[in-house]
């Protein structure tokens, strides 16, 4: 289950952070183009980001030892993946693809903590 959490962190991420991404010099086109093929899956990312970050959530309230922020950021990764489908508007009405700025550079920033915070999960012993 912590793999579930940790891999949909790094590809949640990947999937919030593209704006960003796409602007780095050698890898942002190879980068864009992996994104545009899992972007159909996002609403599929975001249900294992917020079934698996809310289960571990229950768990370390219930039982201990504390909040880790793997989950805190999980969730927050499935609720940015799947708020179109929960609220029926786009998060990100008006932003540009080259640009981003204001809610969608927010929304950038973080989607590059969820994917360093993905990979440190997968490094971190539970």
């Amino acid at each position: 289950m912590a793999l579930l959490l940790d891999l949909a962190n790094i590809f949640g991420g990947l999937l919030l952070a593209i704006p960003l991404l796409r602007r780095l010099p050698s890898v942002g086109d190879n980068i864009g183009r992996f994104a545009d093929r899992i972007a159909r899956w996002a609403w599929l990312i975001g249900v294992v980001a917020l079934v698996a970050g809310g289960y571990y959530l229950i768990v370390h309230l219930t039982s201990g030892p504390h909040l880790f922020h793997f989950e805190v950021v999980g969730i927050g990764v499935g609720l940015a993946l799947l708020w179109d489908r929960i609220t029926g508007r786009k998060p990100l009405d008006g932003a540009t693809r080259d640009e981003p700025s204001g809610r969608a550079l927010l929304l950038a920033i973080f989607g590059v903590i969820a994917i360093v915070v993905g990979v440190q999960g997968l490094f971190t012993p539970n």
